[in-house]
C-alpha cells in the first residue's frame, strides 16, 4: 500500500469521519465525538503498526482530542473540545519559546535542520515566527467560540486554521531564503 495515501488517511481521516457524523447528525457534537475519538485511536495504532512509532504531534493530538472529547461527552459540555486548539497551540507556541533552554538550539531546528539548512539567525527567526503564530491562533480560537456559533467555529477550525497555516507557512518562504544556507 502506499505510504503517502496511508499518512494522508491517518492523518484525515479522523476528521473526515467527525465532519461526516457531524453534519449528517443535525451538527451534534456529542453525536460526533465519539466516532472521532475512536477513529483518532485507530489511526494512531495503524500508524504504529506501519511505523514502530508515532511522531509526537499526532499523538499529543490524538491524547488532547481523546481527553477533551471525553471531558465534553462526560460533562455534556462543548467547552471542553473548543478550547482544544487553543491548548495545542499553546503548548507549541511554548515548546519553540522554551524548547531552546533544554536543546541549546532552537526547536526547530532541532526538528527541521536536516531538511532545511539555515544559518542560526534564520533558525532563530523563523522558531520566534512560528512561536508567535501558534500564541495568535490560540487567541485567535479563544475569540471564535466565544463570540460565535458552534457550527461556525466547527466551520473555522476545519476551513479557517488549516488555510490560516498554509497562508502563513508559505510567507516564510522569503526569510528561508534570506537565510538558506548554501550547500
Amino acid at each position: 500500500m502506499n505510504k503517502k495515501f496511508v499518512k494522508f488517511v491517518t492523518d484525515f481521516g479522523p476528521l473526515l469521519v467527525f465532519l461526516l457524523i457531524y453534519y449528517n447528525s443535525d451538527k451534534n457534537l456529542k453525536i460526533a465525538i465519539p466516532p472521532f475519538i475512536v477513529a483518532t485511536i485507530i489511526a494512531l495504532i495503524i500508524v504504529w503498526v506501519l511505523e514502530k512509532k508515532i511522531p509526537m504531534v499526532p499523538l499529543i493530538g490524538g491524547i488532547l482530542i481523546t481527553l477533551f472529547g471525553g471531558l465534553t461527552i462526560y460533562f455534556d459540555n462543548p467547552v471542553f473540545i473548543y478550547i482544544k486548539p487553543t491548548i495545542i497551540n499553546i503548548l507549541f507556541g511554548l515548546a519553540l519559546l522554551f524548547g531552546k533552554y533544554f536543546t541549546n538550539e532552537p526547536v526547530l531546528k532541532k526538528i527541521l535542520g536536516n531538511a532545511l539548512p539555515l544559518s542560526d539567525e534564520g533558525w532563530l527567526k523563523l522558531n520566534s515566527r512560528w512561536m508567535y503564530f501558534f500564541f495568535s491562533l490560540a487567541i485567535l480560537n479563544e475569540l471564535v467560540w466565544r463570540t460565535q456559533s458552534e457550527e461556525f467555529w466547527v466551520n473555522f477550525k476545519v476551513w479557517g486554521m488549516l488555510p490560516i497555516t498554509f497562508i502563513f507557512t508559505a510567507f516564510q518562504v522569503g526569510l528561508i531564503n534570506k537565510y538558506k544556507l548554501n550547500e
